[in-house]
């Protein structure tokens, strides 16, 4: 079932009425509860957007049998108040350039050594939580509930990362999975496990410590806390103001996700990968993470151009190959 057929059935079960008889009420009602539960406004923005389109598809298609059974018509119940204008104001998340990301998180990774006292501990638990989210994909509560245990560096070619508490479908509850540590996360975790973690003071033995502690411990008096999503987007952005300040107030952890999907797809990775990676369950989404540079759709189209020229055209005495798809041009 897809998920957009998923939001239709669960407005019918919430407002226990068949299709025409919704109401806008019965909308409010649900996406009201949606986010009593958590749900996002981007989720209820999508939400409401399926209900939106399916509702102009039975009234353009079923208008006259609905009235013909039921001797009303059929009424749109998406109104203007609950319709998706706020899909339009968040927009495409464009990620920065490889370029960027590489000159911030260098420029980053250089600082480490001249931060001094408690504070190297902080800012090279941000550097590594923030590494996660542009290596992995991984989703900022995702990091959060990470423990040392959930790191096994004997696991796969490269090692893995547990994510127990990935985001599950609505009332699934957690969705767990192995996330292979690529791209360098197995040397960076290699690093914050063997020099800088057991600085913080705590327990590592027995797997239960927080992998991204902050410095208060629990109410109990037992291992630290995790440092918080607020603390850890606070890391982010200090990092983004001092050494790429035109993503300053732009660059935040879910970017970073779509600069993971985008880059291992221009590497080479597939979808259905990346969208394991990402913990993603359907493929459309994970195409929606995905943004291919101006530059590549070119190179792509100049090379399909070529191609398609050598084989249209007859080869040119004493010219091969190369030469004959030089000669042909194929530019745009």
């Amino acid at each position: 079932m897809s998920q957009q057929r998923a939001w239709v059935l669960g407005l019918l079960a919430f407002a226990g009425v068949p299709v025409w008889g919704v109401r806008p009420a019965d909308v409010d009602g649900w996406l009201a509860a949606a986010r009593v539960r958590g749900t996002g406004t981007q989720t209820r923005g999508q939400m409401a957007q399926a209900v939106h389109r399916f509702y102009v598809f039975v009234q353009i298609r079923h208008a006259r049998e609905v009235e013909a059974v039921t001797g009303g018509a059929v009424v749109q119940p998406v109104d203007e108040f609950n319709r998706p204008r706020r899909l339009a104001r968040v927009g495409v998340r464009v990620p920065p350039s490889l370029r960027e990301v590489e000159l911030l998180f260098t420029a980053w990774r250089l600082s480490l050594p001249g931060v001094r006292g408690r504070g190297f501990l902080a800012a090279a638990r941000d550097y590594v939580a923030a590494s996660l989210w542009r290596r992995l994909g991984l989703r900022i509560n995702e990091s959060v509930h990470l423990r040392v245990g959930d790191w096994y560096p004997q696991a796969g070619t490269c090692g893995m990362l547990h994510v127990r508490c990935g985001k599950g479908a609505q009332g699934s509850g957690p969705r767990q999975r192995l996330v292979p540590a690529i791209d360098g996360v197995d040397r960076l975790l290699a690093w914050w496990m063997t020099q800088v973690r057991g600085q913080f003071g705590d327990d590592l033995a027995a797997g239960r410590a927080v992998l991204l502690p902050s410095r208060c411990r629990t109410t109990d008096g037992g291992g630290l806390r995790p440092a918080c999503a607020v603390t850890l987007r606070q890391g982010l952005a200090r990092a983004v103001g001092r050494w790429l300040s035109a993503w300053s107030g732009r660059l935040t952890p879910h970017p970073l996700r779509h600069f993971c999907a985008s880059h291992l797809y221009s590497q080479g990775m597939d979808l259905e990968a990346i969208g394991a990676l990402l913990g993603h369950t359907w493929i459309s989404t994970t195409a929606r993470y995905v943004h291919v540079p101006a530059e590549r759709v070119e190179w792509h189209w100049q090379q399909a151009n070529a191609r398609l020229t050598g084989r249209l055209l007859p080869p040119v005495s004493g010219a091969g190959p190369a030469g004959m798809v030089r000669d042909a041009g194929g530019g745009c």
